[in-house]
């Protein structure tokens, strides 16, 4: 996007009851910078501002669930962040506040969420 200067966030953003707090553990989590953060809205960001995650108020937020049921709301998205240790990394996300799914659909990838409640996923690479 040739409108895009250097130093402007861009990413996705996720909806919130607590932008600020949920930015707070992704950061911890990712290990990124809180790059910004101002009333209903947080960016957290990739060293050196590659990429970045944006946190938004959103009144009457439902969480999403996991997996889907019939007439539940839908993750419309989730992050997945590929590690090196699985269980250590589990127990780090736990630590934060991350809650570890019931449904687990794969042996090398754990589902959690976020203490918003959206899905994301921590993958060890196979390969």
């Amino acid at each position: 996007m040739r409108s895009r200067l250097a130093g402007m966030w861009w990413g996705p953003a996720l909806e919130a009851p607590d932008p600020g707090a949920l930015a707070r553990f992704y950061a911890a989590l990712l290990e990124w910078p809180l790059v910004h953060e101002e009333p209903g809205t947080a960016v957290v960001g990739a060293p050196g501002g590659a990429c970045f995650l944006v946190f938004q108020q959103a009144q009457g937020y439902r969480a999403p669930v996991w997996p889907p049921r019939a007439g539940e709301q839908r993750p419309m998205m989730h992050l997945d962040f590929q590690v090196g240790d699985l269980e250590d990394a589990v127990g780090e996300a736990l630590a934060l506040g991350g809650v570890l799914a019931e449904h687990q659909p794969q042996p090398n990838v754990r589902v959690l969420f976020d203490p918003a409640g959206h899905p994301f996923c921590l993958c060890r690479d196979e390969g």
